[in-house]
């Protein structure tokens, strides 16, 4: 079989985040492993099992602490070269949502022993060109044989320990603001079943890509309380953990939330991904709408994402200076509601 005639999106169940656990299961499996790494042995350990956030905080010293994460997935694209800079692009942007830096990687590589060597080449170098973009090093990595290609990285960051962003420190009175548009999860689904219009892959593709390395300069300029990534949980989902983590109500304005071109059209033809059903059966019960949403736009909220944006809640003084920020820096910023008094999530 030819390079041409390989569509790396049908080798696979789901694509991207939609292959990920869901959250109830996953809950349920990490639960026994908490009892053995109590928080009050390990001090060091700022961020770990005991919480739901975006990826581990060690502290080594009273300035540093090392931010470790572990991500990879299925083909979400066809493009080789393309699959593996988005994979490698997810996996990172664990450590921007921390607040770190990246330092170092290592490849988790599982591809089929029939895969042409170029094509596997070409996945890696996607993932490797993305680490020197993001200022890291590419150390190694582990590949196996595996029917159903997955790839990804390992990443180690750093963070003062005082500097850390985690999803627990919204307050009532923040903005929050999103830093790419939504609708990833709709387009690479109809792209997997080979209906996308062309015109709609590549800005998704190009959204994905993108480092969240700038985005997180930039919210940490500003003062941010609290911020994630919006990957295979959904908006609703990860707007969930920070409000739980919080203490604290998030609120939307739909007509202020930003869609990719297409993404509206395709949840309209209901084309949603396998993860919508399960992000909305965990999360649906901590979520209200107003009236006026149709149903569709409500499932579109709880479709997966991948490698998309940051949530993040800063002072709504800074804000406007935030957005004129983002502008200069040629990045995509929309404020899309508050932080209140309550729990749960609304979409008004």
């Amino acid at each position: 079989m030819t390079r041409e005639e390989i569509r790396l999106t049908s080798m696979s169940r789901a694509a991207g985040c939609a292959a990920k656990a869901g959250p109830e299961a996953l809950a349920h499996v990490l639960r026994p492993l908490q009892a053995l790494f109590p928080a009050e042995r390990f001090p060091a350990l700022q961020v770990g099992l005991e919480v739901t956030d975006d990826a581990a905080v060690y502290r080594i010293t009273d300035d540093l602490a090392i931010i470790q994460t572990v991500d990879f997935f299925t083909p979400i694209v066809d493009d080789p070269h393309d699959y593996g800079a988005i994979a490698a692009a997810n996996a990172m942007s664990d450590v921007y949502a921390m607040g770190g830096e990246v330092v170092l990687a290592l490849n988790v590589c599982c591809l089929p022993g029939t895969l042409p060597e170029e094509i596997a080449a070409e996945i890696l170098r996607g993932g490797a060109e993305k680490v020197l973009e993001a200022g890291g090093v590419l150390a190694g990595g582990h590949t196996v044989d595996d029917d159903e290609p997955k790839y990804g990285l390992a990443v180690m960051g750093t963070v003062h320990p005082d500097r850390v962003l985690t999803k627990g420190g919204a307050r009532p009175g923040d903005a929050l603001v999103l830093t790419k548009p939504l609708g990833v999860g709709m387009i690479t689904t109809v792209l997997k079943a080979g209906v996308a219009d062309p015109e709609h892959v590549g800005p998704a593709v190009d959204s994905m890509k993108r480092l969240n390395r700038e985005a997180s300069r930039l919210i940490r300029e500003a003062g941010a309380h609290a911020a994630t990534d919006i990957t295979g949980f959904s908006l609703l989902g990860h707007a969930w953990e920070m409000a739980e983590r919080s203490g604290a109500r998030l609120r939307f304005e739909f007509d202020r939330l930003p869609f990719l071109e297409g993404a509206r059209r395709y949840a309209e033809e209901w084309l949603f991904p396998g993860g919508t059903c399960r992000n909305e059966k965990a999360y649906a019960s901590h979520v209200t709408f107003a009236d006026r949403i149709p149903e569709e736009m409500r499932q579109l909220l709880f479709t997966p994402e991948t490698s998309g944006g940051l949530l993040a809640a800063i002072p709504p003084e800074k804000a406007e200076l935030l957005e004129a920020r983002f502008a200069e820096a040629g990045h995509f910023f929309r404020r899309v509601g508050e932080v209140t008094e309550g729990t749960g999530v609304a979409v008004e």
